[in-house]
């Protein structure tokens, strides 16, 4: 929402005391920003690393809870991915987004490849989520600066053959996704 030029130049002049207390009042009331300045000015954005660990370690306790069927895989995947997408809203860590996305995609198609292997109309959501999730994914990765490429390209290379050899691959070939990435 934009303010109008008046609103602003009245914020400014009010004074600092006042201007604190709305704003603190107005930063308790937003859990993103509040976490997102706690992150810049009390852990000085020194702790990305531990952050992605800890993904990845959520990421690899769900891919282990021994899931039945495709519904169940398809929302652990979804709520890793909020997880994910809360991280880098956070933090702006591109290169973690696409490191998690990869280990998530990677962990769970490879953990989940014997009931993802047959495509029916239990599989169809969770077949067309991983289609378009390796989509935003080589999106992103296209967008990486060549140097960071070359570190992704083994991990990004086996989502892709996990894609066309699982449920997905009807999905993968109607949305033109490459069997294989060049390096």
């Amino acid at each position: 929402m934009a303010l109008p030029d008046q609103l602003k130049k009245a914020i400014i002049q009010m004074p600092a005391k006042e201007k604190d207390k709305l704003l603190l009042r107005l930063i308790t009331k937003d859990k993103t920003l509040s976490d997102r300045l706690h992150f810049e000015l009390i852990e000085d954005s020194a702790t990305i690393p531990e952050r992605r660990e800890e993904i990845i370690g959520r990421i690899l306790r769900t891919s282990k809870s021994n899931q039945n069927t495709p519904g169940w895989i398809l929302m652990d995947m979804r709520n890793l991915s909020g997880d994910i997408a809360y991280h880098v809203k956070v933090t702006k860590d591109k290169i973690g987004s696409i490191e998690l996305n990869l280990f998530l995609m990677n962990t769970f198609m490879e953990e989940y490849a014997g009931i993802l292997k047959t495509y029916s109309s239990r599989a169809d959501t969770c077949a067309l989520y991983l289609a378009k999730k390796a989509q935003v994914i080589l999106n992103a990765f296209n967008k990486l600066d060549e140097d960071y490429r070359v570190d992704y390209i083994k991990d990004t290379n086996r989502m892709l053959a996990s894609l066309y050899t699982l449920c997905s691959k009807m999905y993968a070939r109607q949305m033109e996704i490459p069997k294989e990435l060049e390096s």
